[in-house]
This record gives structure tokens, C-alpha cells and sequence, in this order.
């Protein structure tokens, strides 16, 4: 997939990515992570409107676990979704995280310059926003290639 180049928008209203959230902090609660006890929920919305989530599944050799982004745009991709518009991720943690490092790329690859909606599972938890371009300012893509 071609990535785009990064878009100047505002984000979206506040209730759709209150609904967005609520739907990762429900994918949240499928997590699978005896290790590290860290569960991560992900909804990533498609340009379609529809919604695929996505938890944090751990393995014993840590290497092998995926992340909850990529747990979402692989399922997405799968289903035959090729445009998306925002992810939404909730974590438990002081501060609201942002997606690993492998995650970006992903999400960069696949998606391009989305919004990025993080937040924590309370519901009174802050959500903050970014385009995938400020977490990923230089990218490795197809360009490089």
C-alpha cells in the first residue's frame, strides 16, 4: 500500500472518538498478558465507518507477543480494509501511551497518517490526539524503496 503524505485536519468531533475509545477499552479487557499484566485495547476505524479492535496478546518469549495496534490493522488488513481514518488505544497507565516504535511503522505503513486517540481505561481518563506524522516524523516507507 502507497502511504500518503501528511493531512492538515482537525480531529474528529469529540463524540466519535468517545465511542472510539470506549470500543478500545472494551477490546482491552480480551487481553492476553500473564507476563507483563500491561493490557492494551485498540480500535482502528476504517474509511468505510466500520471498526475492528484489536488486544495485546503476550507469549512466553516475549518476542513473539503483537501489540494491540497490530493485532487491530492485521485483522483489519485481513478482512480485505485498506483505508482508515483514526485508532484509538487505551492503556493502564499514569499517562495516556502511545504505540511502540514496530507499532508505528505499522500503523505508517498501513495506514498513513491517521490520528493516533490515546487514553486510559477510566472513563473520566484524558484522550490526547496526534497525527501518526508527529509520532512518526520520518518515516521508512515505499519512498525508500
Amino acid at each position: 500500500m502507497t502511504t500518503t503524505r501528511p493531512r492538515k485536519r482537525r480531529p474528529p468531533a469529540a463524540g466519535p472518538i468517545a465511542a472510539l475509545v470506549a470500543l478500545a477499552r472494551d477490546a482491552r479487557e480480551n487481553a492476553h498478558a500473564p507476563y507483563s499484566r500491561f493490557k492494551v485495547g485498540a480500535a482502528l476505524l476504517a474509511a468505510s465507518g466500520e471498526i475492528v479492535t484489536g488486544c495485546n496478546i503476550e507469549n512466553a518469549s516475549y518476542g513473539l507477543t503483537l501489540c494491540a495496534e497490530r493485532v487491530a490493522v492485521f485483522k483489519a488488513v485481513s478482512e480485505g480494509f485498506r483505508e482508515f481514518e483514526a485508532i484509538a488505544v487505551v492503556a493502564d497507565s499514569p499517562r495516556p501511551t502511545a504505540p511502540c516504535g514496530p507499532c508505528r511503522q505499522i500503523l505508517w505503513e498501513f495506514c498513513g497518517d491517521i490520528w493516533v486517540h490515546m487514553s486510559r481505561p477510566g472513563r473520566r481518563g484524558k484522550t490526547t490526539s496526534y497525527r501518526m506524522s508527529e509520532l512518526l516524523p520520518v518515516p521508512f516507507d515505499g519512498r525508500n524503496l
